[in-house]
């Protein structure tokens, strides 16, 4: 279905070309976009036309016209005057909406394609049929790229992302669920992942500027195939929880940057809880203090050096070394020897992993 803003800017184009007031009407007498204001008056006339068998008739000093998508009566087209050239132009007007009507189902149909396509609801013999049919090239390299904003059912950053990207042909601009948008894009035989890097902050920065700060955009890897785009798709999804959960100063992740992060979402919680008591013995660290997990996190930044890290906390050398030290009694790992830092390093990272899934049971 067309929506009210395109059949509005349709009939606007074709009264600045004709100088004819034109108007849309659906087939109970609603009006759907029209050009002049008394549009509504038509009402009755409009549900009598709808039961009439002509296609197209004059009624007060009004040209009626039937508009059909295939044989199904989709809308009531009333072109103002009586003239021949009027109804030229109505008729003009009428076959330009049909063709209208063709195009956005051709796009419903390839959106629900994609959709299912995306969510492995189709079998391996029904995606290469239906995409035959509707005309999509089955061995074009592509990418995905998922959008997460903040906003539900949020069109405008739908139709921002598409304007911004929806020139080629190959790639396909949907929504599977009301805060995600996907891009399918269509990849050429010599771009690589820094064009992908590029085109996720292009679509980044197609949102209005007050949506990006908590907008995510993730992608996957490059397929080769149309039945591996759902893989694709599956690494975006990942990509876009493990980095809000381990790299959430970051908008744009890459499935393939994610590193043991990518391990570690796919523990199952039991184990992940038998490895933290086994490591903390029953403690965790969020009993650490601020000043604590500060030391840790920044001395884990300057890869271990005790002279960097004290130099950046503006504590003395000696000061750094006690607090490692008590850290070291209180959990049995020392972070200046190599193995005892990955430990730590790991069931940090376990642990926040664990928050992050309990938060979303609730």
């Amino acid at each position: 279905m067309i929506s009210n803003q395109i059949l509005q800017s349709t009939i606007d184009g074709l009264k600045v070309i004709s100088r004819i007031d034109l108007s849309v009407m659906d087939l109970e007498g609603n009006v759907l976009a029209a050009t002049y204001p008394e549009a509504e008056e038509h009402h009755a006339s409009v549900l009598s036309f709808v039961d009439s068998p002509a296609d197209s008739q004059v009624v007060q000093g009004y040209q009626f016209f039937k508009i059909f998508d295939e044989s199904q009566l989709e809308y009531i087209l009333v072109a103002k005057g009586s003239s021949d050239d009027v109804y030229m132009v109505g008729k003009m007007a009428a076959f330009q909406i049909q063709t209208l009507l063709v195009a956005y189902k051709e796009r419903f149909d390839k959106d629900n394609f994609i959709k299912n396509l995306l969510l492995d609801n189709l079998l391996l013999v029904d995606i290469y049929n239906r995409a035959k049919k509707l005309h999509i090239d089955t061995e074009a390299r592509r990418v995905v790229f998922l959008l997460e904003t903040d906003h539900e059912k949020d069109n405008s950053s739908l139709e921002s992302v598409r304007t911004v990207l929806g020139s080629k042909n190959g790639d396909f601009i949907t929504a599977v669920d009301e805060k995600s948008i996907i891009v399918v894009k269509e990849v050429g035989e010599q771009e690589d992942y820094s064009d992908m890097e590029r085109i996720a902050h292009q679509i980044l920065e197609a949102l209005e500027p007050a949506k990006r700060e908590y907008a995510y955009v993730a992608y996957g890897t490059i397929v080769e195939e149309i039945k591996e785009v759902s893989r694709s798709y599956k690494e975006a999804r990942m990509a876009l929880d493990v980095g809000k959960i381990f790299f959430s100063e970051r908008n744009v992740i890459a499935y393939s940057s994610l590193g043991i992060g990518r391990l570690i979402y796919q523990l199952p919680i039991p184990l992940c809880k038998m490895f933290i008591r086994e490591i903390f013995d029953g403690k965790s660290p969020d009993d650490f203090d601020e000043e604590t997990l500060t030391t840790i996190n920044k001395f884990f930044e300057n890869s271990l050096n005790v002279s960097e890290t004290s130099r950046q906390l503006y504590i003395h050398r000696n000061t750094l070394v006690y607090r490692l030290d008590k850290l070291q009694k209180s959990t049995g790992l020392d972070l200046r020897v190599f193995e005892d830092a990955i430990t730590f390093k790991i069931a940090l990272m376990v642990v926040k992993y664990m928050k992050y899934m309990e938060n979303l049971e609730y």
